[in-house]
């Protein structure tokens, strides 16, 4: 079966930053950038973007275009003979089916808000009536069930349609659009009066309160930060890697797709900042951001109703660009292991995402009982604690021993195979970095995710 390929360069880009560019980017982003003195910490995450980020995407690529698959036969193909680097595959698959087992739950939810939204149902309401709407919707599984199981559908149909003509096309379609809505909010939430206070601590470094919170944890943070939002280590870059031909180095390609997903994290800083401060609302972290404050701030501006209802619009190409990539993520396992059609790998995974779906939607009303981490905590965080703490970290520490040391790909493979084409070469000489710092960095990050979510 002859694989198939992107038909354009701005369709890889868009398609690889759109599966980086999630919610993290635009209910974490903020939060952590505030909490950790503004734009000092922006200064330091765009740092760790550069030395940590780039290079493994760089590597994720390279593992992906060289083999010519998705991660379900990588590194089987890859591997030196008679080593075990294909056993991270079944990690790496699993990583991909529980990151969607939340995040459709989450795009129904985005779905919901963006009907309610625009149907005006939040005018009139107080404060405490919005935050019990939220509240309200937790309790209704059925509802949750029904739009996560639209989303579901849509986003299968999209695959369902071909990398080409679905994939590419419609991503491309909704990342326009996305970047288009987030530049106009951004510009009519600086027009309001007050956010001045709100850019100025977005934008202006706040060393002090950076030695507050102190400087290990801060850096630790922005590296935390700029690891998690490109979607490293489970295979949902090497795929789209696999779809590209050999006519541009990746070291170039991967600086664009991480330039346009930071750009993402930042403008949503330019509309959370200014609407929080200009309504006297405090930026909270977490759904309580996307599906309480904003809801609130909307309500309380002229408009809100045509604002609010942008918002969640692009609240939902963020997730559902996320979704479609991971999907066809999942597809090509699928057609890679079993050499079946996309129709028949598309027929089983819709039912299979449906049900591993299930124990998110019930977590917060039918099994609200079981509290994984304590007291406010649901199946969700459990879930994205399993991907975000421990597959991604392991998986790009896999990417990066197998594409630097010789018991691996090995550094020459993976060099000849990143630098093939034209633009930026990725540098020779950052290989001792890369081989051993960067490991150090992903080990320290594992261990201090456990730390801060256990023994804080």
């Amino acid at each position: 079966m002859k694989r198939e390929k992107f038909g354009s360069r701005l369709g890889f880009i868009l398609i690889s930053a759109g599966c980086a560019i999630g919610l993290g980017n635009v209910w974490r982003f903020p939060y952590i950038t505030g909490q950790y003195g503004g734009a000092a910490f922006v200064l330091i995450y765009l740092l760790c973007l550069v030395l940590l980020g780039l290079p493994i995407m760089v590597m994720e690529f390279s593992v992906g275009r060289g083999a010519g698959c998705s991660i379900a036969m990588a590194f089987d193909k890859l591997e030196p003979l008679g080593t075990k680097w294909h056993w991270y595959k079944w990690l790496g698959m699993a990583g991909n089916y529980l990151l969607m087992m939340f995040y459709t739950t989450i795009g129904g939810w985005l779905l919901i808000y963006l009907y309610k939204m625009a149907a005006g149902s939040f005018e009139g309401m107080d404060a405490a009536q919005i935050e019990g709407e939220f509240g309200n919707l937790m309790g209704q599984p059925v509802l949750m069930t029904v739009f996560m199981a639209v989303v579901v559908i849509m986003c299968f149909g999209i695959v369902r349609l071909g990398l080409q003509k679905g994939v590419e096309g419609i991503t491309k379609i909704m990342m326009v659009l996305l970047l288009i809505l987030l530049i106009i909010l951004a510009v009519r939430a600086i027009m309001l009066p007050g956010a001045g206070a709100g850019l100025k601590f977005y934008l202006l470094p706040d060393f002090r309160k950076m030695k507050e919170a102190g400087i290990l944890e801060v850096v630790s943070a922005a590296m935390s930060q700029s690891f998690f939002t490109l979607s490293l280590g489970i295979g949902a870059m090497a795929i789209f890697g696999s779809y590209i031909d050999k006519k541009r180095r990746l070291a170039g390609e991967a600086v664009a797709i991480t330039v346009l997903d930071t750009s993402v994290a930042l403008i949503s800083g330019l509309i959370i900042f200014p609407a929080s401060f200009a309504f006297g609302v405090n930026p909270d972290s977490g759904p309580n951001l996307i599906f309480i404050t904003l809801p609130n701030i909307f309500n309380s501006m002229a408009g809100g109703r045509l604002w609010g209802a942008i918002f969640f619009l692009c609240m939902f190409f963020a997730s559902a660009s996320t979704i479609i990539a991971v999907f066809e993520n999942i597809i090509a396992f699928a057609m890679d292991l079993t050499g079946c059609s996309r129709g028949k790998a598309v027929a089983v995974n819709l039912v299979a995402i449906l049900l591993l779906s299930m124990p998110c939607v019930l977590g917060y009303n039918v099994l609200s009982g079981f509290a994984p981490f304590g007291e406010g905590t649901a199946i969700l965080d459990l879930e994205d604690f399993i991907v975000s703490n421990n597959i991604l970290p392991i998986g790009s520490l896999v990417y990066v021993l197998f594409c630097t040391t010789r018991y691996g790909w090995g550094w020459k493979n993976f060099l000849s195979e990143a630098n093939a084409g034209e633009g930026p070469k990725f540098p020779k000489w950052v290989r001792p970095y890369v081989t051993f710092i960067i490991p150090l960095i992903i080990i320290f990050l594992f261990i201090q995710g456990y730390w801060s979510k256990f023994a804080g």
